[in-house]
């Protein structure tokens, strides 16, 4: 009997294993470490609230300071002493980043002494032995500079007063960090920036970067355990209460000689089930995912095949098929049901999706590791049709024997002629077709062509678009002459 041989995985691959010198920020909860995050990261990519505990996994993003580059941390809130079992999966992660760190900074709030959590903290981070640098935030001007001192008293060399709100001390604080950090590689180097503003980027465009595969759905349908399954390490946070994940967490990790990134989002729910106290943090959550679903190449839905896919899940899959991403379902927890109850399942699946037919459907288990293989085959499927481009030569053929078969019906007084067609763009393919009525063109022929396409040209798993537009009058009238 043949052994199967499991894939080569490597990851997840945090910044200092590419080459840049890492930087975690520790503290507890609600002293600004988030804030703190976006300041070094130049960039809006944590969530920010006044409400402790937002901050939950581990968060990188690539920055330059001062000349050089390396990549910041930012962690959930520190607190040993919590004997929640989330807030010690949290601690757990925290310790992660600092030994994976090449420097810390350690955060605490200017405006109160320091807590006995502040103490334990600052116990753990000399044990290290590594490079700490203690910022009291929240001294938005230099009358807290006194009360930021206090830490003097727990044996700090120096304390650096700042406001990572308004930038106050930022530059020194930044300035003595980026010193003590060893050399590291060019910004170029491949670091992944845990964030994004959203929008179709270059990046999204960019056929030779690593496929950015979104792992989206309803609160507690497996993302995060898939994700961690996948890596082959606790990379995110897991527990059985949903919502944990909030930020989208990306992981860069290697598998069988490929580059892919992870990203772990925040559970989409119906807003009738969001309370009052948890909308504000949720709807940040929920956009953040959103914003994940357009950097994405791919997106994975993953649904609980217990529950099959919802309303909700539809929904959730029309913001990637709007946006024009290649797409994935996944029916998780399948190790829960007999051959019968799955097959149903999927067959309930694509009742629910019947605007997006072509999505493929892998069925897989976080907790056993089935399925992960036919889904890393079906991303790299995929992934090619995402990014397929079609000759016009080859193009016009194919469409001279559609049109043999069934040119477009006359619509009122019009009888449209279609001339020629090419692709104009990939990510998602998108072709323009010459015509001399784009507007008399049916919806039902619009359809069938698209049908065509994918039948003759195998576009597994991407929305195609096609646009028909009128020639210009220079173009008709070469084509008289000729």
């Amino acid at each position: 009997m043949t052994k199967h041989r499991s894939p080569s995985v490597r990851g997840p691959l945090p910044g200092g294993a590419r080459g840049t010198p890492l930087v975690a920020i520790v503290g507890r909860p609600n002293v600004g470490k988030s804030t703190l995050f976006n300041r070094l990261a130049r960039a809006p990519l944590a969530i920010v609230h006044d409400s402790p505990g937002v901050t939950r996994d581990r968060k990188y993003a690539d920055t330059n300071g001062y000349g050089k580059t390396y990549t910041v941390v930012d962690t959930g809130g520190y607190d040993p002493e919590d004997a929640d079992p989330m807030k010690a999966g949290i601690a757990k992660h925290v310790r992660a980043a600092i030994a994976e760190a090449d420097a810390i900074v350690f955060v605490t709030d200017a405006t109160s002494e320091p807590t006995d959590a502040d103490r334990s903290a600052i116990r753990l981070l000399r044990a290290s032995g590594k490079p700490v640098f203690f910022a009291a935030n929240k001294a938005d001007s230099p009358r807290a500079d006194p009360e930021a001192y206090e830490l003097y008293r727990l044996g700090v060399d120096r304390v650096f007063p700042v406001s990572a709100l308004h930038g106050r001390g930022i530059g020194d604080l930044e300035a003595a960090l980026v010193e003590a950090l060893p050399d590291g590689t060019s910004a170029k180097g491949g670091v992944v920036n845990s964030g994004g503003t959203g929008g179709v980027t270059s990046e999204t465009e960019d056929q030779s970067a690593p496929p950015r595969i979104a792992l989206i759905g309803r609160p507690n349908a497996g993302k995060s355990s898939l994700l961690n399954r996948i890596l082959g390490a606790d990379r995110v946070l897991v527990d059985e209460r949903p919502g944990t994940t909030r930020d989208a967490i990306d992981a860069l990790f290697e598998r069988d000689g490929k580059r892919y990134v992870l990203i772990d989002t925040a559970g989409i729910r119906k807003k009738a089930k969001v309370t009052k106290e948890a909308s504000e943090v949720e709807s940040m959550s929920v956009h953040s995912a959103i914003q994940s679903i357009e950097r994405a190449h791919i997106v994975v839905m993953i649904c609980d095949a217990l529950d099959g896919v919802a309303e909700q899940d539809a929904k959730i899959l029309g913001l990637a098929e709007e946006r024009g991403r290649a797409m994935i379902v996944v029916l998780n927890k399948c190790d829960l049901l007999g051959k019968a109850a799955i097959a149903k399942a999927e067959e309930k699946a694509r009742d629910k999706l019947t605007f997006a037919p072509y999505v493929q459907i892998v069925r897989t288990s976080a907790k056993t590791g089935r399925g992960i293989a036919e889904l890393f085959a079906t991303i790299d499927r995929v992934r090619d049709s995402f990014f397929k481009r079609v000759g016009t030569g080859e193009l016009n053929r194919f469409f001279e024997g559609v049109l043999d078969v069934r040119p477009p019906p006359t619509m009122g007084a019009r009888s449209p002629r279609l001339y020629y067609v090419t692709q104009a763009q990939v990510a998602p393919p998108t072709f323009v077709a010459m015509t001399n009525a784009p507007d008399s063109i049916h919806f039902s022929y619009r359809r069938f062509v698209v049908n065509r396409l994918r039948e003759q040209f195998g576009f597994e798993g991407v929305p195609i678009r096609v646009h028909y537009k009128a020639r210009r009058r220079r173009e008709r009238g070469e084509e008289k002459k000729k």
